[in-house]
């Protein structure tokens, strides 16, 4: 089942127009630019598409848009992470009618859930799952942080296939990776700035936001990292730093990454730069320093063994 979970797989983007509702252009322009880019996934209703801030009616409209287009290309994955283990329920009946691969769920973010508490949970989900799922840690959004001790027990039940970790931890990521005994069982980082450290270490690939905009650099990545290539790490990781650097702080919140990654795709005419609430996108002086600092890292993508 996880052979087929290796690679990049983008965190994309919710394409919406300015009433909220889901920009079908903008999905078909953003799925087959990820997928020219020879990413090996896609994962929807991540944070970096806004997720929680979607109505269900939006975020069903995006399941079934999303996967009308990739159309068995390569796996959909679909995220499901609610405070409501019905509504993720509801949402895992339509990803296996429209064909996804897996769902991918974090942990209710509402109540602080105790460690045996958090795998009851997950237990539960994963019995009544019509798909396969993997876990999500993300401790920065959701206040509870999963142990490795809890990832490990999961990690028995036949329909939980892997973990999705965003703590940006190295040290917890490789507790993770030496205490793991299930051989099938994947592994993806989060943060792109630890892409091929951890896939040196043995992750399965990573689900990095700015794939979205560029993914032909972290495939290549991907790809230097699988063969221990440190001569193009060295190069690449550079530019992966320098993206991060230069779209994702611009402003002084902390959604500058989420402002500044769907406005570097606007710019790049993948989608519209409409946010839902709470969040708004940036306004003109923001948009206008984020076109200067595109323009500096394209002019150095040309210089890439892309």
């Amino acid at each position: 089942m996880t052979q087929k979970f290796k690679g990049i797989i983008p965190p994309m983007l919710t394409p919406l127009l300015s009433n909220w509702k889901i920009d079908n252009d903008g999905v078909k322009k953003l799925v087959d630019h990820m997928i020219d880019g020879g990413v090996h996934g896609i994962f929807i209703l991540g944070t970096t598409g806004e997720s929680t801030s979607l109505s269900y009616q939006t975020r069903r409209a995006l399941i079934e848009q999303t996967a009308k287009h990739v159309n068995n290309r390569i796996p959909l994955l679909v995220g499901i992470t609610d405070t409501s283990l019905e509504e993720s329920l509801n949402l895992t009946s339509l990803a296996f009618d429209v064909g996804a691969a897996a769902v991918v769920a974090a942990p209710p973010y509402y109540f602080h859930l105790g460690q045996e508490e958090l795998s009851e949970y997950y237990w539960d989900l994963a019995e009544r799952s019509k798909l396969p799922i993997f876990l999500y840690n993300f401790p920065a959004m959701t206040k509870i942080s999963m142990t490795v001790e809890t990832a490990v027990r999961l990690s028995e039940h036949p329909n939980i296939i892997g973990l999705k970790d965003s703590s940006a931890d190295i040290e917890y990521f490789h507790a993770l990776k030496e205490a793991l005994n299930r051989e099938n069982f994947a592994l993806f980082a989060g943060p792109e700035e630890i892409l091929a450290e951890t896939v040196m270490m043995g992750a399965s690939g990573g689900v990095n936001g700015g794939a979205n905009l560029f993914p032909k650099l972290y495939v290549k990545m991907y790809e230097a990292a699988k063969a221990t290539d440190f001569e193009t790490i060295k190069i690449l990781q550079k530019q992966i730093l320098e993206i991060a650097s230069l779209l994702y702080t611009v402003g002084k919140y902390n959604s500058s990454y989420m402002k500044g990654i769907k406005g570097t795709a606007s710019l790049l005419g993948l989608c519209k730069n409409y946010m839902a609430p709470p969040l708004k996108p940036f306004l003109q002086k923001e948009m206008i320093e984020i076109s200067n600092r595109l323009e500096r890292i394209q002019s150095n993508l040309k210089n890439m063994p892309l």
